[in-house]
C-alpha cells in the first residue's frame, strides 16, 4: 500500500468520525466524500476488467457496498431542527463503516505481502479471475458503493423531513415537530 491509499482511507474513516457529532447536511457534507471518491475513481480504475469471474466478483463486491451504504445511512440519525436538516452517525452506522473500511485497509495491506499474493493468486485462478486490477475495480466500487449510497439514503431522508416541514397546508399531513427524526 502506497502512502496515498492510507491517506484516503484515513480520510474516509475522518469523515464518519466526523460525523459522530451533530451537523447540518449541507452541500459540503455530500460534496466532500463524493470528491474524495472521484479522485480514487480517476487514480485507480484505469481498466475495468470484463474477462472470466472479474464481472460477477466486482458485482459482488459493489453489492455489498451498496448493502453496506444502506445499512449505514439508515442507522443516521436524521432530524429536522431549527430550520435544517441535522445528521449524526450513531455508533452502529460508524462501526459498520469502520468495519467495511478497515476489510478493505486490511485487504490492501495483505495482498501487499508474499504469503497474501500467493494466496490471493491462487484463489484467482481456481476461481477464474484473470488480473489484479479486477480486485482493484472492485474493493473501489464497493467503497464508491457505501458511499453514494449512505450519502443518497441520508438526503433522500432529509429531503423526506423537508418536504413535511414545508407541507403546511391543512389536506397536507402534519409536519413532524421540530427534533423528530425520519
Amino acid at each position: 500500500m502506497t502512502l496515498t491509499d492510507w491517506i484516503i482511507d484515513i480520510l474516509l474513516l475522518l469523515i464518519v468520525f466526523r460525523q459522530l457529532r451533530e451537523e447540518r447536511l449541507t452541500a459540503r457534507t455530500v460534496l466532500l466524500p463524493l470528491a474524495i471518491i472521484a479522485w480514487t475513481g480517476f487514480n485507480y480504475l484505469d481498466s475495468f476488467p470484463t474477462a472470466g469471474n472479474d464481472l460477477p466478483l466486482i458485482a459482488l463486491f459493489a453489492g455489498v457496498g451498496i448493502v453496506f451504504g444502506l445499512v449505514s445511512g439508515l442507522l443516521t440519525r436524521v432530524r429536522y431542527a431549527e430550520g435544517h436538516v441535522r445528521i449524526k452517525a450513531t455508533a452502529s452506522a460508524a462501526a459498520l463503516w469502520v468495519i467495511c473500511m478497515g476489510f478493505r485497509l486490511g485487504f490492501a495491506v495483505w495482498s501487499s505481502h508474499p504469503s497474501g499474493q500467493a494466496h490471493l493468486a491462487h484463489f484467482s485462478v481456481a476461481h477464474d479471475i484473470t488480473s489484479g486490477q479486477a480486485w482493484v475495480v472492485a474493493l473501489v466500487l464497493m467503497a464508491f458503493g457505501e458511499v453514494v449510497v449512505r450519502l443518497g439514503t441520508i438526503v433522500a431522508r432529509g429531503g423526506l423531513l423537508m418536504a413535511r416541514n414545508r407541507a403546511g397546508s391543512p389536506s397536507a399531513a402534519p409536519a413532524p415537530r421540530p427534533g423528530t427524526y425520519v
